[in-house]
């Protein structure tokens, strides 16, 4: 009746990567965590929490991201698992596939991948793969 905490974000950041900072290793975290800098390893928060990831751009993470809210500004090596809400900013670039509940992709985001979308913004239930250009050769 009230919502679902797990789908509102987390509207603070707690911890901040530094643009000069390289990080080498898997990042656990709750709450909100801001990316500046550079990150080798997976970023992962709790499934059962709302939990908020900002890539700026000039932030770059080579490695999987599973978090419940992705603002992305900046490079992603790996795959994405956003599974309330994903916003891809104009200066983002994912090399990876996509998986979203919600998704705001703005003009000038790259993609290379598959955009999944995940029923009822749960990644246990059934997914929907989502084309953007048919992979079928036109016929004239």
């Amino acid at each position: 009746m009230f919502g679902n905490k797990k789908n509102k974000p987390h509207n603070h950041i707690d911890t901040l990567i530094g643009a000069n900072t390289n990080v080498k290793g898997d990042i656990h975290f709750r709450g909100g965590l801001r990316v500046d800098g550079h990150v080798t390893g997976d970023v992962i928060a709790p499934d059962n929490e709302s939990s908020t990831l900002v890539l700026s751009s000039e932030g770059r993470i080579d490695g999987a991201i599973k978090v419940t809210h992705v603002i992305v500004n900046g490079k992603v090596s790996g795959p994405i698992y956003a599974q309330s809400y994903l916003e891809l900013q104009e200066k983002s670039q994912v090399f990876g596939d996509v998986h979203y509940g919600t998704i705001e992709i703005h003009l000038g985001a790259l993609v290379e991948g598959k955009m999944v979308h995940l029923e009822n913004n749960d990644t246990q239930l059934s997914e929907k793969s989502v084309p953007l250009i048919s992979s079928e050769p036109e016929n004239k």
